[in-house]
C-alpha cells in the first residue's frame, strides 16, 4: 500500500478530486488506483486567508508499488503496511472467569479483548444502564437531587459517555487503531477512523456504549450493573477474589484476576484499596473552571473570514502558557458548541465539566481553563491527600453557590480585577444545575486563581478575544485527571498479586483513548499471565 501526505482541497472541492491529485503525484493514470482510502483528514487554519484542508490517503494500484514509489522521489509518498490488530496467544492454565471492576473506556475495551479470547470475563459496574443514567443525571440537573451512584461520573459508559466524546489523545500506540475500529464498529461515526481531531459527541456516545456491551455478552462475557466492589478477597500476597455489593446483598465472587479499570471518581474504593495494603503514590492533578464564549467568536478567531463556511463547522482551540506556576496553564477537553455539564457524584460537592452533541450546534464554546497541582501543594504527605484536596475544593464551590448544586460563575472581566459578578452581560451561562455569581477567588485555591488570570491575558494574544469581558467561568473543574496513581509493576500487577490497576483512576490514562488503550493492555497481560 502506498501512502501520499499532504494533499491540499480547497473548503469548496469536492473529495472526488483526491484521486486525480493522487494519481498525478505518483505520476500514474487514474485507472490504475484500485483503492483509495482516507488516513487522515485536518484542517489547515494557520493562515487566515488560505483556510483548507489536508489529506493524507492511502492507496492500492494495479502496477509495482515500490518502482511507482521509487521513481516519484517525493518525501511525501512512502510505502506502509496496514496495522491489524491480533489477539495475542492465551497462556492462562486458570479455571476461573477473571473480573473487571469499571465499565467506563478502560473496562468497555478490557473486556472486549478478554472475551474475544474465549475468557468469559465478568464485569463489575457500580452505576446503572446507560439510559437509566441519563434519566438519573437529566433528574439531578432538573431537582438537583444527587444520586450518588447513578450520575455524569457513574454508570455504563463511564464518565467519558458525558463528555464531547474526544478521542484525540497524545499517546502513540498501535493499539490506538483498534479501539476506533471497536468504537466506529459499536456506532460512531466514520470520521473517527480518519479525523486529526475525532469525537463521537455525547449523543452518539450512548448507543456505542449499548453496542459494546451487547458484543461482549455476544462473545461469552458479563456485564454486572449496579454492582459496586466492596473489598478485595487476599491472602498471601495473592488476590482470591472479590466481593460486591447489589441492591442490599452482599455477593462474593472468587478469581485470580482482577483489572481494576475504576475510573477516576471511585474515592471510596481508592481509599479501600489503601487501607488493605495496595501501593498508592501522589499523583500532579490540576484544577480550574470551565470557560465560556460564543461559538461565532472562536469560529471568527480561527477562521477568519470562513468562519461559518459550512464544511468547517464549530471551531475549537487548544492553548496553553507558562507564567506564575511552574506547570502553567492550559485549555483542556475543549467542547465547541457545547454545554457545561454539572457532574458532581459525591454529596454536597460541585464539579463542572463539557460536552458537546455529535453536531456541535450549540451556541457557545466552553473548555476546561486548568492549572496544574503537584504533591507538594497537597495539605499533607498522605497517599490520598490529592483526593482530599479535591473534595474541600469542591465542598467550598458548593458553600459559596448556595449549597444547593448551582455552580459558582464570574464574568472573565470582573474575574481578571478580582471583583464579584453581580449580572451577566451577553454570553448565557449552559450549566443545567443554574450558576450563583460570585468571586471564584474564594473557592479556588490562590495558586490557581493568580495563574488562571496571567494565563487569559496571555491566551488573547493567540486567540483574539479570549479574555472577553462577558465570557464565563464556572468552577470549579478538579475530575480532569487522578490525583493518586496506583503502583504497578512491569506485568500490570500491583502488590497484591492478581490485581491489575487500568486507566485512568489508577493513574495510568487520560482520556478515552488512551484508557482504552491502557484496558487492552492490561487484557494482554491477563491473556499473558500463566498462573
Amino acid at each position: 500500500m502506498i501512502r501520499i501526505n499532504e494533499i491540499k482541497l480547497s473548503l469548496d472541492d469536492s473529495e472526488d478530486l483526491l484521486k486525480k491529485k493522487t494519481a498525478k503525484t505518483l505520476k500514474i493514470n487514474e485507472k490504475y488506483i484500485d483503492t483509495l482510502k482516507i488516513f487522515k483528514k485536518s484542517i489547515d487554519a494557520r493562515k487566515k486567508d488560505d483556510v483548507h484542508f489536508t489529506y493524507s490517503v492511502d492507496v492500492e494500484i494495479s502496477l509495482d508499488e515500490n518502482q511507482i514509489v521509487s521513481k516519484c522521489k517525493s518525501n511525501k509518498v512512502q510505502l506502509v503496511t496496514p496495522y491489524k490488530y491480533e489477539l495475542p496467544s492465551n497462556n492462562r492454565k486458570s479455571a476461573f472467569r477473571p473480573i473487571i471492576v469499571g465499565f467506563g473506556p478502560a473496562g468497555m475495551l478490557a473486556g472486549l479483548i478478554l472475551a474475544e479470547a474465549g475468557l468469559c470475563p465478568i464485569i463489575l459496574e457500580r452505576g446503572t444502564d446507560v439510559d437509566t443514567r441519563t434519566r438519573d443525571v437529566n433528574k439531578f440537573w432538573k431537582t438537583r437531587e444527587l444520586n450518588e451512584e447513578s450520575n455524569v461520573q457513574f454508570g455504563e459508559g463511564g464518565a467519558g459517555t458525558f463528555s464531547d466524546g474526544k478521542l484525540t489523545t497524545g499517546i502513540k500506540s498501535p493499539f490506538i487503531k483498534k479501539v476506533l475500529d471497536e468504537l466506529y464498529e459499536a456506532g460512531a461515526p466514520e470520521e473517527i477512523l480518519y479525523s486529526s481531531k475525532p469525537h463521537i459527541g455525547t449523543d452518539r456516545l450512548v448507543i456505542v456504549v449499548k453496542n459494546i456491551r451487547k458484543k461482549i455478552e455476544e462473545l461469552g462475557g458479563e456485564v454486572r450493573l449496579e454492582c459496586k466492589l466492596e473489598k478485595i478477597i487476599s491472602a498471601n500476597g495473592f488476590v482470591h477474589g472479590v466481593t460486591y455489593s447489589h441492591k442490599g446483598k452482599l455477593i462474593d465472587l472468587e478469581a485470580d484476576s482482577v483489572i481494576m479499570a475504576i475510573g477516576h471518581s471511585a474515592r471510596d474504593t481508592v481509599e479501600m484499596l489503601y487501607n488493605m495494603g495496595v501501593e498508592i503514590m501522589q499523583k500532579p492533578f490540576s484544577v480550574g473552571a470551565r470557560i465560556e464564549h460564543p461559538q461565532s467568536l472562536i469560529n471568527k478567531a480561527q477562521y477568519g473570514r470562513f468562519a461559518g463556511h459550512e464544511k468547517l463547522g464549530a471551531a475549537d482551540y487548544k492553548l496553553s502558557c507558562h507564567g506564575l506556576h511552574e506547570r502553567g496553564a492550559y485549555t483542556f477537553c475543549m467542547c465547541p458548541g457545547g454545554t457545561v455539564v454539572a457532574a458532581a457524584s459525591e454529596k454536597e460537592g460541585v464539579i463542572v465539566n463539557g460536552m458537546s452533541s455529535l453536531a456541535r450546534d450549540g451556541e457557545n464554546a466552553n473548555s476546561a481553563l486548568l492549572v496544574g497541582i503537584e504533591p507538594k501543594d497537597f495539605p499533607s504527605d498522605h497517599a490520598l491527600a490529592g483526593i482530599y484536596y479535591q473534595r474541600e475544593i469542591e465542598h467550598q464551590a458548593y458553600l459559596l453557590a448556595g449549597s444547593n448544586y448551582t455552580a459558582p460563575a464570574q464574568l472573565v472581566g470582573d474575574f481578571l480585577k478580582g471583583i464579584e459578578s453581580k449580572s451577566l452581560g451577553n454570553v448565557n451561562p449552559t450549566c443545567p444545575t443554574g450558576v450563583t455569581l460570585t468571586n471564584l477567588d474564594e473557592c479556588l485555591p490562590s495558586k490557581v486563581s493568580a495563574t488562571m488570570k496571567s494565563a487569559i491575558v496571555e491566551m488573547d494574544k493567540k486567540l483574539n478575544g479570549f479574555n472577553l469581558y462577558d465570557a464565563v467561568l464556572t468552577a470549579p473543574e478538579t475530575r480532569s485527571s487522578s490525583a493518586v496513581r496506583i503502583l504497578r509493576d512491569d506485568l500490570y500487577q500491583c502488590n497484591i498479586r492478581g490485581v491489575y490497576p487500568c486507566g485512568e483512576g489508577a493513574g495510568y490514562a487520560g482520556g478515552i483513548v488512551s484508557a482504552a488503550v491502557d484496558g487492552i493492555k492490561c487484557a494482554h497481560a491477563v491473556l499473558g499471565d500463566e498462573h
